[in-house]
């Protein structure tokens, strides 16, 4: 989508949509928000409303960052103790992996 052409008004409500919709557990939109609009918060001439896109465009960073980080440290958890949870690390994934390494 090439957001360049759309007024600036259009654009803060686009950031703005975008950045709610990641709380739905969404982060991948977060992380969309923040390359879509990071060059307009950025690096474009100053315009109105520049600073309520940057302020979206932060927090949509943050979240990412933070759900990068609990997604990781579950994935290194679960992998690491999957063995020692037996049955109940079987009942959570969709692929039961054979043995242990």
């Amino acid at each position: 989508m090439d957001i360049s052409k759309a007024p600036n008004p259009r654009k803060l409500e686009l950031c703005r949509k975008y950045f709610f919709a990641g709380f739905a557990f969404l982060p991948f939109v977060w992380a969309i928000n923040v390359c879509w609009f990071f060059t307009e918060a950025f690096h474009k001439p100053p315009f109105s409303e520049q600073s309520q896109i940057k302020r979206y465009v932060i927090y949509s960073a943050v979240g990412t960052l933070f759900w990068l980080i609990v997604l990781t440290a579950w994935i290194i958890i679960f992998q690491t103790n999957r063995t020692a949870w037996g049955a109940t690390a079987d009942y959570m994934s969709f692929i039961i992996p054979l043995g242990s390494a």
